[in-house]
């Protein structure tokens, strides 16, 4: 199988391993890549908000399957360009990727299809903003209704800091606070079944302790021990299976990976977010975890043929840490040079990184993420804790505390 993976991400790297690892996967190109996927894919040139090229680049090589991992030529319709021309694609369609397009397209799917979500209101103007404000009270939860590279959120207790980013929006949702903690968990979906993968939690805010800006996020692991057992049987029945039914009602069938970001809170599950595409840096703990072969299950995701098929996973724990460049979020800093060093235990996850003359550059503003494999999430932090002292990149910065409770027990 020819297999054609869009992006340069680390989530496209860490998809890209898995592809290359399933013995079905004969040949991997990936645009426009990056370093550590050129070592095992071939790369190509490609913007990867041209559609038409990423069509092209396809029929070209004559690819069995396109797998699309960014947000951006998903709610473009990437996917909607390659099956004209009649090739497979993991990814959804234009249509259905707005479930992370738009937040209150998201909303009105959630709410016929009877998914638990917190309350909210779509605004437009300074006075259904305010109103929406005084309503719900602090934290303020103020979502940028469109795509906002991982950035469009603000929960704060600070009215003024909300007003102003909702201002700043064009479209907004203002919403209820969710209490308890925050999961991720993906199905991998044909559009007619989904199926269930393992929970993993991220870190969004910058800095230890949960403090300072929002990011795309910081790390993550997986499994979750301290979360309920049933939790994936729970996800599914509420979460998952409701929304592929009502996106395939809806005549939008729903064709790729159905990210739920969930709280549990004190009144059970609820949604706080979608998104149409592996998420970042989850990616980097569920795919080391993953025993089906990936090449095999998103070709069947693709081609409607999902109705046998089971995901198996690996017992080990997973932690993955990222290395954000000196200003992230708000102006991260390129052209740092970085010097990786020889290590067995833990794998190199490349994001904004570029090949130049001299070497490794920084070109983003999450650089890489590391990734540990234990017998616990102690053992696979040990692992990764062990190695971030050894990377050389002027000024780079990571969170020492992930996974740090639950490893802790708690």
């Amino acid at each position: 199988m020819k297999i054609l993976l869009v992006g340069s991400g680390g989530r496209e790297h860490a998809l890209a391993l898995g592809l290359h690892a399933d013995s079905a996967c004969t040949e991997l190109h990936a645009a426009p890549g990056n370093p550590g996927i050129a070592d095992v894919a071939t790369l190509h040139p490609l913007a990867i908000t041209d559609n038409d090229a990423i069509a092209a680049l396809a029929q070209s090589l004559a690819v069995d399957l396109v797998v699309i991992g960014p947000e951006v030529p998903l709610v473009n319709g990437a996917a909607d360009a390659v099956r004209a021309i009649g090739i497979p694609v993991f990814g959804p369609s234009k249509a259905a990727a707005q479930l992370e397009g738009s937040k209150d397209f998201a909303k009105g799917v959630m709410r016929d299809a009877g998914v638990p979500t917190a309350h909210s209101y779509t605004c437009s103007t300074e006075a259904e903003i305010v109103k929406a404000l005084d309503e719900f009270g602090a934290p303020y939860v103020v979502k940028d209704d469109g795509l906002a590279a991982g950035k469009g959120v603000v929960v704060t207790n600070d009215r003024e800091v909300a007003l102003n980013h909702a201002l700043a929006c064009d479209r907004v949702v203002i919403e209820e606070y969710l209490d308890g903690p925050e999961i991720s968990l993906f199905g991998i979906s044909d559009g007619r079944n989904i199926l269930a993968m393992e929970p993993a939690q991220d870190f969004k805010r910058a800095f230890d302790g949960d403090q300072g800006p929002n990011t795309g996020g910081m790390g993550a692991y997986s499994p979750l021990p301290w979360a309920p057992e049933n939790i994936v049987e729970e996800t599914y029945e509420k979460v998952l299976a409701p929304m592929i039914a009502e996106m395939a009602a809806r005549g939008t069938p729903f064709v790729g990976l159905l990210y739920a970001g969930l709280a549990l809170t004190k009144n059970g599950i609820k949604v706080i977010e979608f998104n149409a595409r592996f998420g970042d840096p989850e990616t980097q703990v569920l795919i080391p975890r993953l025993q089906t072969p990936l090449a095999t299950l998103l070709y069947k995701a693709a081609t409607d043929n999902l109705d046998d098929e089971v995901l198996n996973w690996s017992d080990e724990s997973a932690v993955t840490v990222v290395v954000a460049a000196e200003g992230y979020p708000e102006s991260p800093k390129v052209g740092a040079l970085i010097n990786l060093p020889t290590c067995m235990d833990t794998t190199f996850y490349h994001a904004g990184v570029s090949h130049t003359k001299d070497g490794l550059v920084t070109s983003g503003g999450r650089v890489l993420t590391v990734t540990g494999l234990g017998r616990n999430l102690r053992e696979a932090r040990e692992k990764v804790y062990g190695t971030l002292p050894l990377i050389l990149c002027e000024n780079s910065f990571y969170r020492s505390d992930i996974a740090l409770a639950a490893s802790e027990g708690k």
